[in-house]
C-alpha cells in the first residue's frame, strides 16, 4: 500500500540527515579565537584542580593518599594553585573593567556607543532607546568590580596566612560573594533590559567581519626587519613596547591606548609574579618549579596579544598575509612574528599605520561628504537654481513641473513675513 503524504504533513516531520556543518560551524569558529582557546584552557586546568579538592574533601583521594596530613597538604596546594589561575583571570580582565567605569562616569556619545557594544551583545542600540540603559550597564560593571575586589581579598587571605590561622568565616564571605557576583552580572545581560533581541544590520556586519578574506591586496611598509626606514620608530618599539603599541592601535581605532598598554604590561609581567610567590607558600619542591616554569611560559605567551591585534589591524586594513613563516596561516605567522621578533613587528606596524592611516580618514571623510551631499536636496525641501530666501526657484521652460517648489505657498510666506 503506497502512502502518500501532504505538504503539511511532510512539513510535521523530522529532517532525516543533520546538517553537522552548520551545527558545528559556530562552535568551530569561537574555538578558534585564541583569546577563547585561551579561556578553555584556564577552564580546563580549573576544572582539574577544582575536582581533585573535592575528591580530597569527600574522602575520594583517602585510598590514594592515607595520611591525613598528606591530604591537607595536597589540599592546600590544589587551592593555592587554583587562587593564582583565579587572580590572574581578574588581574587580566580589571584594566578594561576600570576603562568601562571610567566611560560611564564621562558618557559622552561615543563612551555610550563602545559600552553598549561590550554589555549589549545582543544588540547595540539596546541601551540606546532607553534612559536608564547607563543605570543597568554601570550596575554589571560594578558587580565585576566587586568580584575582582573578593579575589584580591582571598588572594591577600592564601598569601598572608598559613591554612591554620585562615580566617574561615572570611573566606565563605568572599567566594560567596566572587561567585554570585558575576553569575548575576550574567544573568542580569541576559534576560535583563539590555538583553533585546538582535538587530539584523547588527548581524549583517558581524557576518561580513566574519567573511573577510585572509589575504588581501595591500603590502606592508617594508619588511619584518627594514628598521632602518625609521630608527626613532624601532628604538621607542624596543624600549618602551608597551607604550607603542598601545598608541598605535589607538589611532587605528583599535581600542584605547592605557587599556591595551595595561593589558599587555599584566599578560607579560603578572603571571611569573603571581606564579612565583604562590609557589613560596606551597610545600612541595617540584610543584613549586613547576609554578615557576608555568609563570615564565604564560609570560612568554603574553606577546600573543600583540599578534592577536596584528590580525585585526591586518584584517582593517586589507593587508596582504604573510604565510611564509613554517608555511603556516598569514594569522598564525602574525603570532610567529611578535613571538620570534616583537620590537621589529611593532615598528613594522607603526610604519604601516603611518602609511594606511591618512588614506582611511580620506575615505571615511569622502563617504561623509557624499552621504551629506545625497542628503541635502532631501533636507533642503526643494532643489532648484532660483533662490528665495533658503529656497531655490527654477525659471527654466524646460524643467519638469513636478519638480517646481510651491510658489503660491512662498508668495504668501512673504506676505506674512511683511506684515
Amino acid at each position: 500500500m503506497d502512502l502518500k503524504l501532504t505538504g503539511s504533513e511532510k512539513g510535521r516531520r523530522l529532517p532525516s540527515k543533520a546538517h553537522l556543518r552548520a551545527l558545528f560551524g559556530p562552535c568551530k569558529n569561537w574555538v578558534m579565537h585564541p583569546m577563547h582557546m585561551a579561556l578553555m584552557a584556564w577552564a580546563f586546568v580549573v576544572a582539574a584542580g577544582l575536582t581533585v579538592v573535592l575528591l580530597f574533601m569527600s574522602g575520594g583521594m583517602d585510598g590514594a593518599v592515607p595520611e591525613r596530613s598528606e591530604r591537607t597538604r595536597w589540599t592546600e596546594i590544589t587551592n593555592q594553585i587554583l587562587n593564582a589561575l583565579f587572580t590572574i583571570m581578574c588581574i587580566y580582565q580589571h584594566p578594561r573593567l576600570c576603562h568601562h567605569l571610567v566611560l560611564l562616569c564621562r558618557w559622552l556619545p561615543e563612551d555610550a556607543a563602545e559600552v553598549r557594544k561590550v554589555y549589549c551583545k545582543k544588540n547595540a542600540n539596546a541601551g540606546a532607546r532607553r534612559s536608564d540603559g547607563r543605570g543597568h550597564m554601570a550596575f554589571v560593571v560594578v558587580l565585576l568590580h566587586l568580584t575582582c575586589l573578593c579575589q584580591y581579598g582571598q588572594c591577600g587571605l592564601y598569601w598572608g596566612y598559613s591554612s591554620d590561622d585562615r580566617p574561615t568565616w572570611l573566606q565563605i564571605v568572599l567566594m560567596a560573594v566572587g561567585i554570585l557576583s558575576p553569575a548575576v552580572a550574567s544573568v542580569y545581560v541576559a534576560f535583563g533590559p539590555l538583553g533585546s533581541k538582535l538587530d539584523e544590520e547588527f548581524e549583517i556586519s558581524s557576518s561580513r567581519r566574519h567573511e573577510r578574506k585572509e589575504d588581501a591586496g595591500r603590502e606592508w611598509a617594508g619588511g619584518l626587519f627594514d628598521c632602518g626606514d625609521d630608527l626613532a620608530g624601532a628604538s621607542l618599539s624596543l624600549f618602551c613596547t608597551c607604550c607603542v603599541f598601545g598608541w598605535n592601535m589607538e589611532r587605528l581605532g583599535l581600542g584605547n591606548k592605557y587599556v591595551h598598554a595595561a593589558v599587555f604590561v599584566l599578560l607579560c609581567f603578572a603571571p611569573l609574579l603571581v606564579f612565583t610567590t604562590t609557589a613560596s607558600r606551597i610545600d612541595d619542591g617540584v610543584v613549586k618549579i613547576l609554578m615557576g616554569v608555568a609563570g615564565a611560559l604564560l609570560c612568554f605567551c603574553g606577546l600573543l596579544y600583540g599578534g592577536f591585534w596584528r590580525t585585526q589591524m591586518r584584517q582593517r586594513f586589507d593587508l596582504k598575509g604573510d604565510p611564509s613563516c613554517c608555511r603556516c596561516s598569514p594569522t598564525a605567522a602574525d603570532y610567529l612574528r611578535w613571538l620570534l621578533c616583537w620590537p621589529c613587528a611593532v615598528a613594522q606596524e607603526v610604519r604601516t599605520g603611518n602609511l594606511y592611516d591618512g588614506v582611511e580618514e580620506s575615505r571615511e571623510r569622502d563617504l561623509e561628504e557624499r552621504s551629506r551631499s545625497l542628503a541635502a536636496p532631501a533636507n533642503g525641501g526643494a532643489a532648484g537654481n532660483g533662490r528665495f530666501g533658503d529656497v531655490t526657484i527654477d525659471n527654466d521652460e524646460e524643467k519638469d513641473a513636478s519638480k517646481a517648489p510651491p510658489v503660491q505657498q512662498l508668495i504668501q510666506q512673504e506676505g506674512d513675513l511683511r506684515n
